[in-house]
């Protein structure tokens, strides 16, 4: 990389905001491209500018990785991350004359951390008695505040703290910018428990001589109390015995209805577990219909990463992801005895694998008014494939609370069907329809086996206005209780409408903002 100077970018988002970029790969053009930067967004008031190309992403390059991946290390990132980034003209010059982009810093990374560089930890504190039984202190011409007084045996030490760690982040929250008042004030406020990220003495300094930021998402897992459990599965022929499900008050996709003698019983999986990861690829943002065939497409042997109620919440509190615990075990030599199970002859049943209810060959109409920024979800489509389908439901958002899904096929915009348009113009009509918006989709396997008999997908289908098809497990009860509500209130706003576009497969996006 002689010649070519790259630019260090770390950002910080506040709970709830985005990074203030999108990132895209365009037809005719090489790299991951910085596009449409927020005005007075966290990126462009780092220095990114639109056509720089992003070569690492926490330390780990990302050059010649698949748009899909690079956006999912951004994603499970968290709150906080660091960017190497090169100039438009610089990096097409670099590639013309076929310089190594990679540079020397072509030592392997795990989760942005060479394997044996030191790691920040998460600590889960949950108070027993009146304190926590630790201080905190700030040093003169040091930056950042220290644990100090750290009592043994009480709440902070059992939980993994010692003197003299640096305090990075409460509950996901980064304090570098912090005063001590207002640290204290916000444990305080925390109630009774509270994540902490702290690093020792040997890694902060470690990640100061080489000018990066610390965040979560280089963090060990190792001293929390409570663990995802990464459970691999041969298939027998009855499937691996239990039914996923979308539940009602509960966000995720939800492990129910585990039989008796089951591959999964027998692997560990618990009812209400929550599905985290299949085969190492998050499957949080997937559709039921998306994960199911991710399942199917693992053949016979396929790796759950799922977590329990309380790990849930544990992990959903320091706002990271379940994914850094499977990173941490991909780095340790020995896999843990506690997540392991699971090789086993099935007895032979005729069944199939993954439990599904039957569905309604029914579109959806969806209607809706904003009154905000955009009306809550994202339009991808596939490059070189007509159709669009719907991605990035905000929850309980505008779009959210119309029924709209994540891959939904959109079959028609404010009665014009757009099933032969352009991505461009799907998004122009649109943004031109003012603040009203009604959506004629389809289920992606309810639109295939339309398309398959060879029927129009009209309004007409619908005998009734219906504003919500649900594919979550629920009693006939609730399933109309929730009809009733949605049709109730079909067009209550909320949040923003996006665009995105994808590349070769519907999992890669093309167009993503982060």
């Amino acid at each position: 990389m002689a010649g070519y100077k790259m630019k260090l970018i770390s950002l910080t988002k506040k709970p709830g905001q985005t990074f203030g970029f999108y990132l895209r790969v365009e037809h005719g053009e090489e790299g991951h491209l910085i596009r449409c930067l927020e005005m007075g967004g966290p990126a462009e008031l780092a220095g990114m500018k639109d056509g720089d190309r992003i070569l690492r992403v926490n330390g780990k390059f990302v050059d010649g990785l698949p748009h899909s991946e690079v956006v999912d290390m951004v994603r499970n990132s968290g709150a906080s991350v660091t960017f190497q980034i090169l100039d438009e003209v610089s990096y097409k010059q670099a590639k013309a004359q076929g310089a190594k982009l990679s540079g020397p810093q072509s030592t392997p990374v795990a989760n942005g951390v060479a394997n044996h560089g030191p790691k920040p930890k998460l600590c889960y504190l949950v108070k027993s008695s009146p304190t926590y039984g630790f201080s905190l202190r700030s040093v003169k011409g040091q930056e950042g505040l220290f644990m100090t007084d750290v009592i043994p045996g009480e709440v902070a030490h059992r939980s993994g703290v010692n003197t003299k760690d640096r305090l990075l982040e409460i509950n996901g929250e980064n304090v570098d910018d912090s005063t001590h008042d207002e640290v204290v004030e916000k444990i305080r406020q925390a109630g009774s428990s509270l994540m902490f990220l702290l690093a020792d003495e040997e890694t902060d300094k470690h990640y100061k001589n080489k000018h990066m930021k610390i965040g979560a998402w280089l963090a060990t897992t190792k001293y929390l109390p409570h663990k995802p459990r990464i459970i691999n599965m041969i298939k027998g022929s009855d499937g691996y015995g239990f039914m996923l499900r979308e539940e009602a008050k509960q966000a995720g996709h939800i492990i129910k209805d585990i039989d008796r003698g089951s591959p999964a019983e027998k692997a560990g999986m618990k009812e209400m577990d929550r599905l985290v990861a299949v085969d190492g690829k998050v499957v949080d943002s997937y559709s039921h219909e998306q994960v199911v065939d991710r399942i199917r497409l693992s053949g016979n042997t396929c790796c759950f990463l799922v977590v329990d109620k309380d790990t849930d919440q544990m992990y959903t509190q320091g706002k990271v992801s379940p994914m850094l615990f499977y990173d941490d075990m991909k780095d340790s030599n020995s896999p843990p005895s506690y997540t392991e199970a699971i090789s086993f002859p099935v007895p032979v049943r005729p069944s199939t694998p993954v439990k599904e209810k039957e569905e309604d060959l029914k579109p959806k109409l969806c209607k809706m008014k904003k009154t905000s920024a955009d009306f809550g979800f994202h339009l991808n489509c596939i490059q070189g494939v007509c159709g669009q389908y719907i991605s990035e439901v905000v929850s309980g958002g505008t779009a959210d609370r119309a029924g709209l899904e994540n891959g939904d096929i959109l079959v028609e915009v404010n009665g014009v069907n757009v099933e032969q348009r352009s991505h461009g113009e799907v998004v122009e009509m649109i943004h031109s329809s003012g603040s009203s918006l009604e959506l004629l989709v389809a289920k992606k396997s309810v639109y295939d086996k339309l398309k398959a008999k060879g029927v129009a997908i009209t309004c007409m289908l619908l005998k009734e206005t219906s504003y919500v098809q649900v594919h979550s497990a629920e009693t006939p009860e609730t399933s109309m209780e929730k009809k009733h509500e949605k049709e109730a209130r079909p067009e209550t706003p909320t949040e923003p409408a996006r665009e995105r576009t994808s590349s070769s497969s519907s999992e890669d996006s093309v167009d993503e903002r982060l």
